[in-house]
């Protein structure tokens, strides 16, 4: 603590007014004159940890209450924006503010701290950080609800793109297994239809040749074999030397000379007697104009003009005419042409087997 040492007296000199005050437009009583005062280590007790000043009117003492007033006042501002707004009051931190004393230069060895933020817009400034939070929480809910907002759209049209697609791939599935299905039946129904008309070929052909048998025994009835106890010896169209026209014209039918020849079917003799080669011929016309040759009989038992019967003893088998043994030489004109045709053939198709 600082002291002061004491001051050499000095004669009373009246002080001097000045013709200017401080402050006042007019001199006040209690501003004067006053005896110099010099404080001694006595006189002056210490204080610790602040400094007295010198009680003074304005200047500084004035600027504390402003001071004050603002403080008073921003706290206040700062409750009524909290209660405004709803939410919970800001919590305002004030700075630790040093002495009066340390604002005048003291020589304290305490160093003053200084404030860091104006006391006059602390309440002020909370609140407009509040306000400006709600303000970007708010702007920030509705970004989030718009967001969420084209999600769900986005979504539904998806869904509905979803579903359309599923629909649309159901129905060409149902109409694809309708095809298949009418394909299948299509082709059930075509088989079906083969098989029956495969199983009426097969009655028709049946009953084709159940018939073809029938009108064959009639025939048969109606037509025999021109001699029994016989071998096919030649047949129509074999070659040789032996022919004249250098094949076989009939169907030879070998058997012991003697042996009964039978009319194969009923007609009129037209001719009977020697033909040369032939040997004894026969020539037996049926009723449609084809004729049979009976040629190399041994004897002849009709004449022509004769009506035969089938089965009917005709004449017997020899060995007449350019022949190298006896056997029954049986030739088919149809229609009388001069060329014949195959009597194996001709045979058959009347039921018979020769």
């Amino acid at each position: 603590m600082a002291s002061n040492r004491p001051a050499p007296e000095t004669p009373f000199v009246p002080a001097q007014r000045e013709t200017e005050t401080f402050g006042y437009d007019a001199h006040r009583a209690d501003e004067g004159p006053w005896e110099e005062w010099n404080p001694t280590e006595d006189s002056v007790a210490p204080v610790r940890g602040r400094h007295r000043v010198a009680k003074q009117r304005g200047g500084f003492a004035r600027s504390s209450t402003v001071l004050g007033v603002g403080v008073i006042a921003a706290v206040g501002a700062g409750g009524m924006a909290s209660a405004n707004t709803g939410k919970p009051p800001v919590s305002i931190s004030l700075p630790d503010l040093p002495s009066v004393g340390s604002l005048f230069g003291d020589t304290s060895t305490e160093a003053p701290r200084t404030a860091t933020t104006a006391l006059s817009s602390v309440g002020v400034a909370s609140a407009d950080d509040q306000q400006g939070t709600d303000a970007g929480e708010a702007l920030r809910n509705r970004i989030l609800a718009q967001a969420e907002q084209q999600q769900g759209q986005a979504d539904s049209r998806a869904t509905a793109v979803a579903l359309a697609t599923a629909e649309r791939q159901s129905a060409q599935a149902a109409a694809h297994a309708e095809e298949e299905a009418a394909a299948k039946a299509a082709e059930a129904k075509d088989a079906a239809e083969a098989a029956a008309a495969k199983k009426a070929e097969r009655k028709a052909a049946k009953e084709a040749e159940e018939k073809r048998q029938a009108e064959l025994a009639k025939l048969a009835g109606q037509y025999t074999l021109p001699t029994s106890s016989y071998t096919i010896t030649s047949t129509f169209g074999q070659a040789g030397t032996m022919w004249s026209s250098g094949h076989h014209t009939g169907l030879d039918f070998a058997a012991p000379t003697g042996t009964l020849i039978k009319a194969v079917h009923g007609g009129t003799v037209t001719e009977a007697g020697w033909a040369g080669a032939y040997g004894y011929r026969t020539i037996l016309t049926l009723d449609d104009g084809t004729e049979l040759w009976f040629c190399h009989q041994s004897s002849i038992n009709v004449t022509a003009g004769q009506k035969v019967t089938t089965g009917e003893v005709i004449g017997r088998v020899g060995a007449t005419g350019n022949v190298t043994g006896p056997h029954l030489h049986l030739e088919v004109h149809p229609g009388g042409q001069a060329t014949g045709i195959d009597p194996m053939t001709w045979l058959r198709d009347k039921g018979l087997t020769p």
